[in-house]
């Protein structure tokens, strides 16, 4: 082979390397969707050689990354969605980072009996994409990857438009830790641009085996027509039930807590008050403690409903995520500097009640009796199956509630942020599949479950 040869070779293999790296902007992050899922397939078959420990291992690694990252995170988000609390947006990232399940969330089962032995395990499903909402981006889109992990698959994922660049953020830290602890490249990975046209795409290659879809109907509908599995967060619409014997201090404070943190964003938190009327002026008296700016007054809920609720009677998205001062300034209303959260005593048929807002405006509605506020509380709710609160000290109310709304998160004389595991028991989940009924999710979530059975065998009883 002469000089020239050589070179024209050289100049070819260069060629290639460029084209073959054109479509790659940074660790994780491609620019088409072929592209992401033919390296993600080969990712996957990799990584499916890992054992569940090489596996626990890289979750390890990517959560030491992430933690040292969280103050900017969460100040990348707000900044570039202009919506919620950098403070509250840290507690967030810390709760999904310490709390989440990794692979020993992946439980077997077996039966054995004279005939011998039927084993149930959990397995990987191959490249999943998982769509990720404005609302909680960093935090569900690194909840839903550690699953996604310790359930043996490799991820796609396909970022909300308003925080693009902070996911591409989290997701080429997380590629990287990825790639440094098993020398995978690319099992974590997302696209350079999102739209309707490309999740569409992405959802119906044929190379994609699992569908998460967090966020709004609109998008779940396009999830749920895609032909493949698919685990669905939909729409919520939490209420909170107060009645006569509950703890009125302990509920204000509960409340004001939960609805007014990272201002409302997070889909499990009270949207809404149902309060049985004959404790209704004193638990206002309560809220009132508590930097909680009551309006009751007709001029002033008219106000407020024209700065946050649309002529299409529908929620403003300008005003989504922004704080109890900067809603009350648009409605032309004066306020403590204090102020985290606005309520109103008003109907339930006011589009306070029956829209989610997703803002520190909280509407409270006003019932006879125990009876009549669970049956308003389901009215408000909807029948979405979301998540609902109580405040009580009479189990069987309790107990009646909970079988009334029938909810995937139901949480009893607490914040609703404790059906998370926030100040309360239990695993982290920020996807929380109410359309296809899986609940909050974590990694077994994400497998299939396979049976296995040996017959004449095992079983040593």
């Amino acid at each position: 082979m002469n000089a020239e040869q050589i070179e024209a070779l050289v100049g070819q293999v260069y060629q290639s390397y460029q084209k073959n790296n054109a479509h790659t902007l940074k660790s994780g992050v491609f620019c088409s969707v072929d592209d992401a899922v033919a390296v993600a397939a080969s990712a996957y078959r990799q990584y499916s050689q890992l054992t569940l420990n090489q596996r626990q291992q890289v979750i390890d690694a990517v959560k030491a990354d992430l933690l040292l990252k969280v103050d900017d995170l969460a100040r990348m988000t707000v900044e570039e969605t202009g919506m919620g609390v950098a403070e509250d947006k840290k507690k967030k990232l810390l709760l999904v980072l310490r709390k989440t399940p990794g692979t020993e969330d992946l439980v077997t089962e077996v039966k054995t009996g004279d005939h011998g032995m039927t084993l149930y395990e959990l397995s990987s499903y191959g490249v999943v994409c998982a769509v990720q909402p404005c609302t909680n981006p960093c935090e569900t889109l690194i909840c839903n990857t550690i699953g996604l992990l310790a359930a043996g698959n490799a991820v796609i994922h396909v970022p909300h438009p308003r925080a693009l660049e902070v996911s591409q953020l989290v997701t080429e830290l997380v590629s990287k830790a990825v790639s440094r602890t098993c020398g995978i490249d690319n099992l974590v990975s997302t696209l350079s641009e999102t739209s309707m046209a490309v999740t569409r795409e992405l959802i119906t290659h044929p190379d994609i085996s699992l569908v998460i879809a967090t966020g709004g109907m609109g998008m779940l509908r396009q999830a749920m027509s895609c032909g493949k599995k698919v685990i669905g967060a939909g729409p919520a619409n939490p209420v909170a039930i107060i009645d006569e014997t509950a703890d009125l201090q302990k509920a204000a404070r509960d409340i004001v807590f939960s609805a007014s943190f990272d201002n409302n964003l997070t889909c499990i938190t009270e949207k809404s008050i149902v309060v049985v009327d004959s404790v209704a002026e004193e638990f206002l008296r309560e809220l009132k403690k508590n930097h909680v700016h009551c309006v009751s007054d007709q001029q002033e809920m008219l106000q407020l409903t024209l700065a946050t609720v649309t002529p299409e009677m529908v929620p403003n998205k300008a005003m989504e995520g922004k704080s109890a001062r900067e809603i009350l300034s648009a409605a032309g209303m004066d306020c403590d500097d204090s102020v985290r959260l606005i309520v109103v005593d008003t109907v339930r048929q006011h589009p306070f009640v029956t829209e989610e807002l997703l803002m520190p405006l909280v509407p409270l509605v006003r019932a006879k009796d125990f009876e009549q506020a669970v049956e308003f509380a389901c009215e408000i709710e909807q029948g979405l199956r979301h998540t609902a609160t109580i405040h009580s000290r009479l189990i069987e109310r309790l107990n009646y509630a909970a079988q009334k709304l029938q909810t995937a998160v139901f949480v009893k004389n607490s914040s609703a942020l404790a059906g998370i595991g926030f100040d309360g028991e239990g695993d982290t989940s920020f996807t929380i599949a109410t359309a296809t009924g899986e609940g909050t999710t974590t990694a077994r979530h994400f497998c299939r479950r396979r049976r296995c059975t040996l017959a004449n065998a095992f079983s040593i009883r």
